[in-house]
C-alpha cells in the first residue's frame, strides 16, 4: 500500500496476518500537540494511552540541536505509553562572533521539567537518563568548574581544519585508528582548533565530558564516559573499544581528561541531594540510555531477531540529520567503508552502527525559519502539501555539500546551486521543499546500495524512525527511489529507546530483543510498498550528474 492519509498501520504481528488495525488518521491525531501533557501510545485506545497509577515510570531527557523535553515513560510489563512532560526551546547563541550551547540555561529548563514530572508521577519514578546528539563537549577545571560554554558543532572555528590533519597524518591512517566518517566539526577536529587557537581550555582542563554526560554529572556529581557517545569524537578506537590515544599523541593534543567508557544501561548513582531539592527526585536512580540521539533511536526500531547480526533490513533515523545504517557486532574498516565516508560508532548492547550522515530535514527546518523571518509562518503539514503539489524530480542537489551546512538563507541557497547547475529553478515554496525531499530520497537510495555492499547482505526493509517518519511524502518517495519496503514509526523514537533502555537496566525487560518486543506491541506502524518512479533511471542518471557538477 502507499503511504497515505487513510491507509492501514500496521502492529505486531500484521506483516504476517494483514489485519487492519488503526487508520493513519488516528496517528495523526495522537501526534498534534494538544493542551497539557502529549500522550503516546498504541493506536488510540484509552487502554493504553492512560495508564494506571500502579505502573514503572522512566524519565527521558531528550535534547536535539532545535528542541529539548522531559518525557515520561509509563510502563505496564508488556507495553509502554509516553507523555511528553515538558518541551522547550534549544540552539545555537551567536556570542563574540563564535556560536555556542547554552548549556546552564539548558540545565534550567531540564530541571523545570523533572520538576513537573516529579509532580505528576511522585515515587513511581524509577530513573532518568539523558540523550543529545554528539561531537560537542563541556571540559571540567580542577575544581570541577566548567570552562566556558560549549561550543555549537555549526560554529565555524573548525573551518579548514580537517583538511590539515587529514594532509599532515593521512585519512587513511585517521580512519584505520577510529573508522569514524570524516566530518569538519568532530570532536578531534575542535580539539585541533582549540589547540591552534591557542586557547587555554585544554591546558586547564581535568575532565573530558560529552554533552550528555555534562547533563549526568550536573544530576549526579559523578563523571561518567558513554560508550555510544564517545564514538562519535573520532578519537576512540571501536576495535579496542578505548580511546585512539596514540592518535591524540600524534596530534599532540592530551589525553590525560579521558574517563573510563561505560555502557548504555549502567546505573551511575542517584540524583545528587540539591538537585533532587529543586525537582523533588529523591533517590531516583541515573541510568546511561544510548547517550547519543541515533543510538536511541536505532535501540527503537522495531525489528525482529537477535541484536547486531547482520539483519535484512536497515534504519534512516529521519530529523534534523538522517542517519542510515546497519546494526551489526564488528565494525567494517576497510578501504570501500573510508571511501564512501562511512561511519563506525557504538550502539546499544555492544553493537556498532555502520552508518552515514546526511544533511536530513535541517534543508526544511532552515527553510521555514527564514520564511517565518519573512511573514510566512508555515507549519510542517503546509510545507508538505505545497511540495507534494510540485512535479516530482524536476530539480535536484546534493543535500550533503557543505554550502548547505549553515547557509545564510537556505531557500536562496537551494535555488542558487540549481541555477549554477543549469536544472529549472524551484520559483515557489513548495518546489524548494520538494526539490530538498527528492534529493534526500536518492540520496538515501545511493546510501541503502552502498550499505549492502559493505556488509555482503540484502536489504529488504528500511525502518525509518524518529521525527521524519511522519512525513508522508518523504516516506512515500524514500520507498519509491530505494525500492524497498519502508516501515515507518515510532516517530518519538529516541526517547522511546532511552525510556527502554532504562528497563531493560531495571530489569524489567529481559533485553534489547524483548525491548523491542515492547515497542512492536506499543507503537504502530506505517507500511509503504514502492511505486513505479517515471523516468527512473534519467531521474538516478540526473541525480548523479548534478552531485558530481556541485563537487566537494
Amino acid at each position: 500500500m502507499r503511504c497515505e492519509l487513510g491507509q492501514t498501520v500496521l502492529r505486531d504481528g500484521d506483516l504476517l496476518e494483514g489485519d487492519c488495525v488503526v487508520e493513519l488518521t488516528d496517528v495523526a491525531r495522537l501526534s498534534e500537540p494538544s493542551c497539557g501533557a502529549i500522550r503516546y501510545g498504541f493506536g488510540n485506545s484509552k487502554e493504553h494511552v492512560v495508564m494506571g497509577r500502579t505502573h514503572r515510570v522512566y524519565l527521558a531527557v531528550d535534547l536535539g540541536a532545535s528542541s529539548g523535553r522531559v518525557v515520561a515513560g509509563l510502563f505496564d510489563g508488556a507495553r509502554l505509553a509516553i507523555e511528553e512532560v515538558h518541551r522547550f526551546e534549544n540552539g545555537g547563541v551567536l556570542a563574540n562572533d563564535r556560536l555556542y550551547w547554552d548549556i546552564l540555561g539548558l540545565w534550567q529548563r531540564i530541571q523545570d521539567g523533572l520538576r513537573a514530572a516529579s509532580n505528576r508521577y511522585g515515587d513511581r519514578i524509577a530513573s532518568v537518563g539523558v540523550d543529545t546528539w554528539g561531537v560537542d563537549f563541556g571540559l571540567l577545571g580542577e575544581h570541577d568548574e566548567l570552562l566556558g560554554n560549549p561550543y555549537h558543532y555549526r560554529d565555524r572555528h573548525t573551518d579548514g581544519v580537517m583538511e590539515k590533519v587529514v594532509a599532515r597524518i593521512g585519512r587513511e591512517t585517521i580512519f584505520q585508528e577510529t573508522g569514524l566518517q570524516f566530518l569538519p566539526f568532530n570532536t578531534l577536529f575542535q580539539w585541533v582548533a582549540l589547540r591552534e587557537a591557542r586557547s587555554p581550555l585544554l591546558r586547564h582542563a581535568k575532565s573530558f565530558l560529552m554533552i550528555p554526560d555534562l547533563f549526568h554529572w550536573l544530576l549526579t556529581g559523578i563523571r561518567s564516559s558513554e560508550y555510544t557517545n564517545a564514538t562519535t569524537t573520532q578519537f576512540f578506537n571501536p576495535t579496542t573499544r578505548d580511546w585512539a590515544r596514540s592518535l591524540l599523541d600524534r596530534l599532540e593534543l592530551p589525553s590525560r581528561m579521558l574517563g573510563e567508557i561505560l555502557e548504555p544501561g549502567t546505573r551511575i548513582g542517584k540524583v545528587r541531594s540539591s538537585v533532587a531539592g529543586e525537582t523533588g527526585l529523591r533517590g531516583v536512580d541515573v541510568v546511561l540510555p544510548g547517550t547519543h540521539d541515533t543510538a536511541s533511536a536505532v535501540m527503537a526500531v522495531p525489528a525482529r531477531g537477535t541484536i547486531g547480526d547482520a539483519p535484512d533490513w536497515c534504519y534512516l533515523s529521519s530529523g534534523t540529520w538522517s542517519l542510515m545504517g546497519v546494526e551489526l557486532r564488528r565494525p567494517v574498516i576497510d578501504r570501500l567503508c573510508v571511501e564512501r565516508n562511512f561511519t563506525n560508532e557504538g550502539g546499544v548492547g555492544g553493537t556498532v552502527r555502520l552508518l552515514k550522515n546526511i544533511a536530513g530535514l535541517w534543508l526544511v527546518q532552515e527553510c521555514r525559519r527564514i520564511w517565518k523571518r519573512e511573514g510566512r509562518d508555515l507549519d510542517w503539514d503546509a510545507l508538505t502539501r505545497a511540495a507534494s503539489q510540485s512535479p516530482g524530480g524536476l530539480s535536484l542537489i546534493d543535500p550533503d555539500h557543505p554550502r548547505f551546512l549553515a547557509p545564510a538563507d537556505m531557500p536562496a541557497e537551494i535555488r542558487a546551486a540549481c541555477r549554477e547547475t543549469h536544472q529549472p529553478v524551484p520559483d515557489t515554496d513548495g518546489a524548494v521543499i520538494r526539490c530538498a525531499l527528492d534529493s534526500l530520497a536518492l540520496r538515501y537510495r545511493d546510501v541503502t546500495r552502498w550499505l549492502e555492499q559493505l556488509t555482503g547482505r540484502p536489504i529488504d526493509v528500511v525502518h525509518v524512525v524518529g521525527g521524519g517518519s511522519r512525513n508522508q511524502l518523504l516516506t512515500q518517495r524514500t520507498a519509491d527511489l530505494c525500492g524497498r519496503m519502508v516501515l515507518a514509526g515510532p516517530s518519538e523514537a529516541t526517547a522511546v529507546g532511552n525510556l527502554m533502555m532504562q528497563a531493560v537496566a531495571a530489569g524489567d525487560v529481559a533485553g534489547i530483543p524483548e525491548a523491542r518486543d515492547v515497542i512492536r506491541a506499543s507503537f504502530p506502524l506505517i507500511a509503504c510498498e514502492p511505486s513505479p518512479v517515471p523516468a527512473f533511471d534519467e531521474l538516478v542518471a540526473r541525480f548523479e550528474q548534478v552531485v558530481a557538477q556541485m563537487g566537494r
